[in-house]
């Protein structure tokens, strides 16, 4: 069954909605549940917080029409059955408080405490109603959420309960709400819950999600792997009936269970790799669990004797666990008639982890050191107020985690030997940031097996990575088009954009000082009162903040010196100044807010104009281009520009050379053009005729003079007929 017969078809029944008349979960109920592990003082408290939700949500009906506090109720069951403590119950009980009621964080703060208030805080949605987006909206709310779960990591708990719920009683909601809220838990919650390790959030996340978003695909899936299933009872039983007798024969004493494949996993494997239905769905899952870790090793030499293994598909996770703390081994091997079956081998704690993840924590307190799902989430939260701090707004931020929450991972070591997990892909940048973020601002190459190697490289399990740094090094805007972790990329998007500020305020400081030296004055020469009228009616905080926005072109330097000169002064024509008085010298060092147009690609030695760009700063072309035309009737973006003295730096032309179409012409030229100290960045070339070849080079030169060597030097190379220097 291919992958693209798994469609919507009008020929087979619709699913089901989800039965809406399931038995309601009461307060006594719960209360009943939690003196499994709860004392009754807790107990009580429990009580007195539902007693406080009942009142507070009074009147207030689901789209069901039930009661609304059968939802927090709902919710705090689910975090029950993940034995979480008293005060995280009582926050989900009260989850919606806030957000729904009219009572504040302070009020919550004072009946129960304030441990209690900041994870109901941290829950509620922001209140806002300026979001240009509803997107813009979520991903703000998505962002308040994860950096109150970098505090407390129970706030991300109740909202993934508070979302299973939702999901669970979904069916009443308009099929478009549906689909967009399903795409949203797939997408960020069911990842979420797998990157926390909490195994049984997450299939069932992913479950109804599949449902609620592609019911069609999911129940003609359901229906293939009914019947493939059916067709292979036998062999299932007898694969289970060998795994226990070879235990046996061992003297171990070990659960074994068949396990049943994810309907979304087997989706996720037929979409991504474009495979058909039956060589997905024909691997048979089994587990073994075991008393201790050794006999885990014991019992995969049983397995191994009972099934061949396949080369290559054994992965030992107890050893190097994954990401979210997951321990077991996982082997594949030849089954009865030659079918592939996958066993899993794990101890019963291992078991425990691989359902509840950093839920552990709460579950199963042993008085020992934390379990490694809770130290692992803890690294990732760190992450997480890295790309926060890296980031410019909510939506950023929310692309930053999409991008962390990945399914596969390389397993690479330091040079001390330290493991370091980071998804496929990952790139030496990758793992330079993932160390630190001041190695990954230094990092210049690596040695990969001792081997040296360019920062794009991709990374593999079982390589040994040793960064090389420089002291003056710094990111590149580059590496963005090849790192893969949102850490990178959100510690190289803000270490470029604090850069782009800091050239951008001296840029802007160059551009006002020159429009004022006219008036024989300077920034620091000016009025104080001058300057902090102008900030106040700009509204702006300070003065570094004004210059950040002349340098970046969104604002004109000639009028901001002239408003702070004075409104008199502001009222005066714009061309009754000088030019002369405005031109800026170009020193070829001001980074990302001076840019050279592409157009005419100008050099030191060319009369040069710029423009204000918003955002960029300013685009240097040489005078005559035919771009600066367009803005004839806008002399107030233009500025008058000259070359310092010893502009730094190297800088790129175009020049076209036609020659004659003989064997070794381009290594001529460019043999000669490296031997004048110049780079070829590109080449083009297109044949003229049937004898004569068109060539572009794009040069770096140090200025026109330079150039113009180069130009003699070519012009001696026979058959070059013509050479000349190109504007687009």
């Amino acid at each position: 069954m291919p992958m693209t017969q798994v469609v919507e078809s009008p020929a087979v029944t619709p699913p089901a909605e989800p039965p809406l008349d399931r038995p309601r979960f009461q307060i006594g109920d719960l209360c009943v549940y939690l003196e499994s592990y709860l004392s009754a003082d807790q107990i009580r408290e429990v009580y007195r917080a539902y007693q406080f939700g009942a009142e507070a949500h009074a009147g207030q009906t689901r789209k069901s029409g039930e009661p609304y506090i059968q939802h927090p109720i709902a919710v705090a069951r689910i975090l029950a059955e993940m034995r979480m403590d008293h005060k995280c119950l009582m926050a989900a009980i009260l989850h919606d408080v806030i957000e729904d009621t009219g009572h504040s964080k302070e009020t919550v703060a004072a009946l129960f405490d304030e441990e209690i208030a900041e994870l109901v805080d941290g829950v509620s949605k922001l209140t806002r109603l300026d979001f240009r987006s509803k997107a813009e909206a979520q991903a703000a709310n998505l962002q308040k959420m994860l950096l109150a779960m970098t505090k407390d990591i129970r706030v991300i708990l109740i909202k993934l309960a508070d979302r299973l719920h939702n999901m669970r009683t979904l069916g009443i909601m308009a099929p478009e709400k549906r689909r967009r809220i399903s795409r949203e838990t797939l997408e960020i919650y069911a990842p979420i819950a797998n990157r926390l390790g909490i195994r049984k959030i997450f299939l069932e996340l992913e479950d109804l999600g599949f449902a609620h978003c592609w019911p069609w695909r999911r129940l003609l899936l359901q229906r293939a792997v009914v019947r493939a299933r059916g067709a292979r009872k036998e062999l299932v039983a007898d694969v289970e009936r060998a795994l226990r007798e070879g235990l046996e024969q061992e003297g171990i004493q070990g659960e074994v269970v068949g396990r049943q494949k994810h309907l979304y996993g087997i989706y996720g494997k037929m979409r991504d790799k474009q495979r058909p239905f039956d060589e997905v769905v024909d691997v048979f899952g089994f587990r073994v669990v075991v008393d201790r870790i050794d006999t885990c090793y014991r019992v995969l030499g049983v397995v191994h004797n009972l099934y061949k293994p396949m080369p290559g598909r054994f992965k030992d996770y107890i050893a190097i666990p994954k990401n979210n703390g997951y321990q077991s081994l996982h082997t594949q091997l030849f089954g009865p008639q030659g079918i592939p079956i996958e066993i899993q081998i794990r101890t019963l704690d291992m078991q425990r982890h691989a359902e509840s993840g950093i839920a552990a924590h709460w579950m199963y307190k042993t008085g020992a050191k934390r379990p490694s799902p809770q130290n692992l989430a803890a690294d990732w939260l760190g992450n997480l107020l890295e790309m926060q701090r890296g980031s410019g707004d909510s939506m950023e931020f929310l692309e930053h985690v999409k991008v962390d929450l990945f399914p596969d991972e390389v397993y690479v070591f330091t040079p001390r030997g330290d493991i370091q997990v980071l998804p496929a892909g990952a790139t030496v940048v990758d793992f330079a940031y993932a160390i630190h973020s001041g190695l990954g601002n230094r990092c210049v190459a690596a040695r990969i097996d001792r081997r040296m190697a360019p920062l794009r490289t991709a990374l593999r399990s079982g390589q040994t990575v040793e960064i090389i740094t420089a002291p003056r090094a710094m990111p590149n805007a580059g590496w963005l088009n090849f790192v893969v972790t949102g850490k990178a990329r959100a510690n190289i998007r803000g270490y470029l954009k604090n850069l782009q500020r800091q050239e951008a305020e001296a840029l802007g400081r160059r551009l006002l000082n020159a429009e004022l030296a006219g008036q024989g004055l300077d920034l620091d020469r000016l009025p104080e009162g001058h300057r902090a009228a102008y900030l106040a009616r700009a509204k702006l905080p300070d003065l570094a903040t004004l210059l950040v926005e002349v340098g970046l072109g969104n604002r004109l330097p000639i009028l901001v010196a002239r408003r702070l000169m004075g409104e008199e002064v502001a009222e005066a024509p714009l061309d009754a100044e000088p030019r002369q008085a405005r031109r800026l010298a170009i020193k070829g060092t001001e980074g990302m807010v001076v840019t050279y147009g592409r157009c005419c690609r100008p050099i030191p030695g060319d009369p040069i104009s710029g423009l204000f760009s918003p955002g960029k700063g300013i685009v240097v072309h040489r005078q005559g281009c035919r771009n600066l035309g367009d803005f004839q009737q806008h002399k107030d973006q233009w500025l008058d520009l000259e070359w310092s003295s010893q502009p730094a730096g190297d800088f790129y032309t175009e020049i076209r050379v036609d020659v004659g179409n003989q064997r070794g012409v381009l290594a001529s030229l460019a043999a000669a053009i490296a031997e004048l100290g110049s780079n070829i960045e590109n080449v083009q070339s297109r044949e003229k005729d049937g004898h004569n070849i068109r060539l572009d080079f794009l040069l770096s030169v140090r200025d026109r003079q330079h150039l113009a060597r180069i130009m003699r030097r070519l012009r001696q190379i026979p058959k070059v007929m013509r050479i000349q220097r190109v504007s687009r």
